[in-house]
Formats: structure tokens, C-alpha cells, sequence
């Protein structure tokens, strides 16, 4: 399970680098992403990352409850629920980090798409002012009515480029949070195994009281 959750989220951060650099890879990923999101695309997607969040709320469930047994019991902690414990946190944490890399693959998608139409609508703005310009047919007032909406349609393309900017950082930050989680997951395997053998150490102890108890009596 949790190689998995690593192996989804590498993917996704993947297809993040591939939108912040503008290659061929990159349209072809557009692409892609348009074919997924026409016909029965979005009724999968949406099926999948409900079905991934259930399953990270019932995560987070199991970890509620075996806290309030820890509670109950005044603070007796066993080996196997620090194990069990430990794990349904990375996997909660796993699972919350695909969710978040799913939504921001789904906004940059739409902001370069957006940014695209926008850049079209310019370029005929701007051929459409040429003509206008050459032909000397046009009013004064209309001239000033194009020029009003291609500003606007600039402003509106600085405003995508900075907001592409920003979701490019916080892929980043991404990217470190991936590794900070990588690094924390082998802590949690080296406790494992630690704790594993301390489990079986206190099972052979009581296996050799049994013993001494049932050779006294």
C-alpha cells in the first residue's frame, strides 16, 4: 500500500515538472489530460479520489481509535499498536499528499489552458488593431475600445503567468514535503523492526515463565 501511495505520488510530481517546463511532453500531457476529462473521465477520477479519501478518513479513524485505547488503558502502549500507529499515519499523510498533487495537477491544467485561450484572443486583437491601423477605417472610439480590451486581456495574462509562477513553487515545496515524508517512512521501518524484535523478545520471556511456572508446580 504505501509503495503504491510513493509510486502515485512520484507520477504525480512528475507531470508538475512536466507543466512548469515548456516541452513537446508537455502538450502531449495537455492532451492527455483533455482526452481524460471528456465522457466518463471525471465520473472515474471523482469515483477514485472519493474512494482514496473514505479510505484516508477510515485511516484516520483507526488511528482516533487506538489513541482512546491507549486513553482507556492509562497510557499502556503496546508494541503492535506504536506499529500500527506509526503506519496509518504515513498512510493518512500518503494519501492526503496524492489528494493535494491531484487538485494542483487539475488547476495548472486549466490555468495553462486558460492561458492559451487568453493568448489567442490576444494575437486576434492584435491582428484586428494591424488591420485598423492599416486601413485607417476605423473610429477613434473603436480604436480606443480594442485598446482598452487588449490591455485588459494583458493584465489578465501577467495575472495567469504570476499565478502559474506560484503553483510552480508550491510544487516544489511539494517535492520537499515527498522527500521529508520519504526520509520519515524508513524512521518509521527502523522502529518497526525494532519494535518487532522487542515484541519477540517479550514473548520468548513469557514463554520461558510459562515454562519455569509449569516445572515448579
Amino acid at each position: 500500500m504505501i509503495q503504491v501511495l510513493f509510486s502515485v505520488i512520484f507520477a504525480e510530481m512528475a507531470l508538475i515538472v512536466l507543466f512548469i517546463f515548456k516541452t513537446p511532453l508537455r502538450k502531449l500531457v495537455i492532451m492527455s489530460l483533455d482526452r481524460v476529462k471528456r465522457g466518463r473521465g471525471p465520473i472515474v477520477v471523482k469515483t477514485t479520489g472519493g474512494t482514496i479519501f473514505v479510505v484516508m478518513l477510515s485511516t484516520l479513524y483507526s488511528m482516533v481509535s487506538i489513541r482512546k485505547r491507549w486513553i482507556d488503558e492509562d497510557g499502556n502502549v503496546t508494541p503492535t499498536d506504536q506499529i500500527l500507529m506509526s503506519q496509518h499515519l504515513l498512510e493518512a499523510s500518503l494519501m492526503g499528499f496524492l489528494l493535494f498533487l491531484a487538485l494542483m495537477i487539475d488547476r495548472l491544467h486549466h490555468y495553462i489552458k486558460e492561458l492559451r485561450m487568453r493568448r489567442k484572443s490576444m494575437e486576434a486583437v492584435n491582428k484586428q488593431n494591424r488591420g485598423f491601423e492599416d486601413g485607417k477605417n476605423g473610429s477613434s472610439d473603436e480604436m480606443k475600445s480594442w485598446e482598452e480590451e487588449a490591455s485588459a486581456l494583458h493584465l489578465k495574462i501577467k495575472k495567469l503567468e504570476a499565478t502559474i509562477e506560484e503553483k510552480a513553487r508550491e510544487a516544489s515545496d511539494a517535492e520537499a514535503n515527498v522527500v521529508a515524508l520519504k526520509k520519515q517512512s524508513e524512521h518509521f521501518r527502523l522502529e518497526n523492526d525494532d519494535l518487532l524484535e522487542d515484541n519477540q523478545n517479550l514473548r520468548a520471556q513469557l514463554q520461558s515463565l510459562n515454562s519455569d511456572s509449569k516445572k515448579a508446580s
